[in-house]
């Protein structure tokens, strides 16, 4: 009778072990035994602890139940689910699964930043928005709007100068846009120190100008950087001089999407009537016609001093691929444009 009652107070205590001590082991000791060996969990802000479950069962992380069991066991509210940008890996302890998003302990907070060879901030908004938490509507409505033009002093028709392509290290995750467009207002400000800012009052132009007049130049000349500088300088001089600037690439911005793949314009398509149209209109354009790079505006600051006014596409038999003859007079710019027409009639552009 004694070995009975032993034998079941030893399978009571088992049970009851098993019980009551599984669900602690299960919590504090379990690890995470998921088919990827890593899967990236965006959690958005005012996300709840249910929604949570939903996004981790849907990368078969964890189920729903079993998360929301864990997380009530360590008092994980709705109110303190962060959001952020995480890195779930396979092992990982269950509990530390649950105090990183408790704690806001992002696994990934070197979050990277890359637009370049944006058209516009349309453009660039749908480059930025995949490492952000900003979407891209999101992040062209609080740009474009009237409060934040006049928040940072700038036009529709200027305000990508704000904006300088590069790559650049946001921390984490969890951007909105409102901190986006701060952020590149404070590298803005870095670029824009007080040497650069003499530069342009030198040449007699604003900031916004310089950025209108890089975005023409990279545009004009898209292979070679190297003739930025005499580009500029030429530019600078027909500004100086009242010359109208007759850049191609501005009469071409006026068509839109519907000279995309033309490689050759034609007079009718200087004739377009727009305000950027620099065959039409004297002066710079009203903004940049594409987002313009540090490396343009500084070839403008920087622009070299020469007394070229015109300048024309070299043939390749100039030893100049993708480069241009530069010329101080009407007469030397005629021989130039002979030879380049000859060319391009010889290849059927």
């Amino acid at each position: 009778m004694k070995k009975i009652v032993v034998l079941a107070i030893l399978v009571a205590i088992g049970v009851g072990g098993y019980v009551f001590g599984k669900p602690y082991y299960d919590l504090h000791f379990s690890t995470i035994s998921m088919t990827a060996d890593s899967e990236i969990i965006y959690v958005p802000s005012g996300s709840s602890l249910a929604e949570l479950g939903v996004l981790l069962e849907g990368k078969a992380v964890i189920t729903a139940d079993k998360f929301e069991s864990f997380a009530n066991k360590l008092d994980f509210t709705d109110d303190k689910v962060e959001s952020g940008k995480y890195e779930v890996t396979k092992g990982m302890k269950s509990k530390n699964l649950i105090y990183a998003f408790k704690n806001g302990n992002q696994e990934i907070k070197d979050v990277r930043i890359t637009f370049n060879n944006c058209e516009d901030i349309y453009d660039m908004a749908g480059k930025v928005a995949p490492n952000i938490e900003a979407d891209s509507t999101q992040l062209v409505s609080y740009i474009m709007s009237s409060e934040t033009m006049d928040k940072y002093g700038f036009r529709p028709e200027t305000i990508s100068a704000l904006f300088l392509p590069d790559t650049y290290e946001v921390g984490e995750w969890d951007m909105t846009a409102e901190e986006f467009v701060q952020r590149m207002a404070d590298e803005y400000k870095k670029f824009w120190t007080e040497e650069r800012k003499a530069l342009a009052s030198e040449i007699n132009l604003e900031q916004s100008e310089v950025a209108t007049l890089a975005s023409i130049i990279e545009a004009e000349q898209s292979i070679n950087s190297v003739e930025w500088k005499t580009i500029a300088g030429l530019y600078l001089n027909r500004l100086k001089r009242g010359i109208i600037l007759q850049s191609d690439p501005t009469a071409k911005f006026c068509w839109g999407d519907e000279l995309d793949g033309v490689q050759r314009l034609l007079t009718i398509h200087m004739q377009k009537d727009c305000p950027y149209n620099t065959y039409i209109y004297a002066g710079l354009p009203p903004g940049p016609i594409r987002m313009s790079t540090k490396k343009a505006m500084d070839a403008v600051l920087n622009a070299e001093d020469h007394n070229y006014i015109f300048m024309c596409a070299a043939p390749p038999e100039d030893g100049k691929y993708g480069m241009h003859n530069f010329a101080e007079t009407n007469a030397q710019h005629n021989v130039n444009a002979a030879k380049w027409r000859r060319y391009a009639s010889s290849q059927g552009l």
